[in-house]
């Protein structure tokens, strides 16, 4: 693991479309029972090289009802991003994860993950990536129908404070399926 994460951490593959150069940010260790797959750093996460090291991690930290110790513990928590490096800013936000990550180390590193148990799906793009075929024809619905992919997969919108309009909007996310998650996230990590 320790030599796959260096090679990782090194990549630089897609350089020359990145503004701010390659940084790339992953945490996994063999005794992982979860996995987070988000989209890409933001610039704050950049800067610190710490994963959800912003106000969208604290919120799904809240989410997940676990303190900043349990969520940073590499031995509990894999952090697995779909595109490693802040991938540059767009219109109405952050552009995508670059296109040649996951391809790339995803399935090299899920192979070092033996313990692994539940995988969160953060975000359309993880969606699209790892439930293909099987997502619904949109994030929402995706998110309402969570029973389908259990119990490996937890497809989960993106925390980010950007959302509070989704989340309003859908207030059955905090009604019926947080808890669900959070006792998820909880008997996973006993």
């Amino acid at each position: 693991m320790e030599k796959l994460l260096s090679d990782i951490r090194a990549c630089a593959i897609c350089k020359e479309h990145l503004i701010l150069g390659p940084k790339p940010v992953v945490v996994a260790h063999p005794e992982a029972k979860i996995a987070i797959i988000g989209q890409a750093p933001g610039t704050k996460v950049h800067a610190s090289g710490i994963p959800w090291d912003d106000p969208s991690g604290k919120q799904l930290r809240k989410w997940m009802g676990i303190t900043d110790e349990v969520f940073y513990d590499e031995k509990q928590i894999a952090i697995i991003p779909m595109g490693f490096c802040y991938p540059g800013k767009g219109k109405t936000g952050d552009l995508p994860p670059r296109p040649e990550c996951a391809p790339l180390w995803h399935e090299q590193l899920f192979n070092k993950l033996p313990k692994l148990e539940l995988v969160l799906l953060i975000g359309i793009y993880a969606q699209k990536y790892y439930l293909g075929k099987t997502a619904e024809k949109n994030l929402t619905e995706t998110v309402r129908v969570f029973e389908n992919y259990l119990p490996k997969h937890f497809p989960l919108p993106h925390p980010s404070p950007r959302n509070r309009f989704w989340l309003t909007k859908n207030p059955w996310f905090n009604r019926d399926v947080l808890p669900v998650f959070k006792e998820r996230v909880k008997s996973t990590l006993k």
